[in-house]
């Protein structure tokens, strides 16, 4: 894979055979940002686990103390109070019906994070061969299958965030911007990770943080020493 200049300039800070300390990591990621732009940084975890079975997968959701920086679109499927309930909290896109339409027949997909309430899950249903591959399917682990409606979409533009293992183990999640600083970096990161070791399932065993690395959306993989990510 060919390289810019900008990403092997940032390459030579980077020692690709050390453990960072998550602060030393977090401050290397922020020198590492070349982009015009205010990149994320993201957390990559691969876990001791095998995500083809299922007493061994890891999923959850944890409100990051400063949020992601991004502007989080939330699209409800409610009736009645519920359907008025995500309208105050703030929600984007409220409905029913009329929205599974929209997204199947226009492929409609302008939306970041889908909440349901239990009761229009066979509503929602019929979309899962749409919203499923792209992670947007709402689910009662992740918080998004929910009486508390405004509870929930509240959370959501806070700063919650889903995190999931994906084919090869690996969890993907942003952690905020380089703007944010090292400080809120690493509260960010500490509350992600801690979530992430609380979810360990009882079936894992041996190592279950087998890798951590931070990077920037234009930067080189920061490999963090998994023994520190909760100091």
């Amino acid at each position: 894979m060919k390289r810019g200049k900008k990403y092997l300039e940032s390459l030579k800070l980077v020692d690709r055979t050390k453990l960072y300390d998550p602060v030393e990591a977090l401050e290397l990621a922020q020198k590492t940002s070349k982009a015009k732009f205010d990149e994320t940084v993201e957390v990559h975890v691969k876990l001791g686990v095998d995500s083809r079975h299922a007493d061994q997968q890891v999923r959850g959701a944890v409100v990051l103390p400063h949020g992601t920086g991004k502007t989080v679109r939330v699209l409800v499927f409610a009736k009645g109070d519920k359907a008025k309930e995500a309208e105050q909290a703030g929600a984007e896109y409220v409905g029913a019906e009329d929205l599974v339409a929209k997204i199947q027949n226009e492929n409609w997909l302008d939306f970041d994070v889908v909440v349901a309430t239990p009761d229009m899950m066979g509503v929602v249903g019929r979309l899962g061969k749409i919203l499923g591959p792209k992670g947007l399917m709402p689910n009662p682990k992740a918080g998004t299958v929910t009486m508390d409606i405004a509870r929930a979409v509240s959370e959501i533009k806070a700063g919650k965030i889903e995190y999931r293992l994906d084919k090869t183990n690996i969890i993907h999640c942003p952690i905020g911007k380089v703007s944010f600083g090292t400080e809120k970096l690493l509260e960010n990161f500490r509350t992600l990770l801690e979530a992430i070791i609380r979810a360990k399932p009882a079936a894992a065993k041996g190592q279950y943080l087998k890798s951590v690395v931070i990077s920037c959306t234009m930067g080189p993989g920061i490999k963090v020493n998994p023994l520190k990510v909760t100091e």
